[in-house]
């Protein structure tokens, strides 16, 4: 049997929970996953720009992380919430990872001493978009959050990834040979 990729149960305006119950396409829960999809489709045309790069595979993990985290944001129930978070390795070794490829980075550039603009060769300019996502992603997640029981590795794993996606976008540059533009 095949899937249809349209269900026609959206078209008043709602859509169904991951793990049951059906809220408004409005509803903060759906805006906040919205956002995780749009940051891994982002994520997505950044490793497109230079698919043969470094750091290509870190940034298929984080959109595997990003899938990881949709699914648990669109998850009300609780008990099931911590079995996708169980399922997706999203804890506190996940950050550290993140941590030491923030810190590999960092110790191939020249230390920042200045604002710089977006932008560069285009994986590098890809980066900072997925990083301005990102930010967007954690200040809905953190809406979210005031209102329903997540995760406290949510809202840090967010955090942390924007650090990395601007690491990443300079490092993309340094490889190229192009300078980083102070503001």
């Amino acid at each position: 049997m095949t899937l249809k990729i349209y269900t026609r149960t959206g078209d008043r305006g709602d859509t169904g929970l991951f793990g049951g119950g059906r809220v408004g396409k409005d509803d903060v829960r759906v805006d906040a996953y919205g956002e995780v999809d749009e940051l891994n489709a982002v994520v997505g045309a950044a490793r497109a720009a230079a698919p043969a790069s470094g750091i290509s595979a870190l940034l298929e993990q984080v959109q595997r992380d990003l899938f990881s985290l949709g699914a648990l944001l669109a998850t009300p129930d609780l008990v099931k919430m911590r079995r996708q978070l169980e399922k997706a390795s999203l804890d506190d070794a996940r950050i550290a990872e993140l941590e030491r490829a923030i810190d590999a980075a960092e110790e191939r550039l020249a230390p920042l001493r200045a604002f710089i603009l977006p932008g560069g060769v285009p994986q590098a300019a890809a980066l900072h978009v997925a990083r301005t996502v990102c930010r967007r992603a954690e200040r809905r997640v953190v809406h979210l959050a005031r209102e329903v029981e997540l995760p406290e590795v949510v809202v840090v794993y967010l955090n942390r990834l924007s650090d990395l996606l601007f690491t990443l976008a300079r490092l993309a540059n340094h490889d190229a040979g192009e300078p980083d533009v102070e503001w």
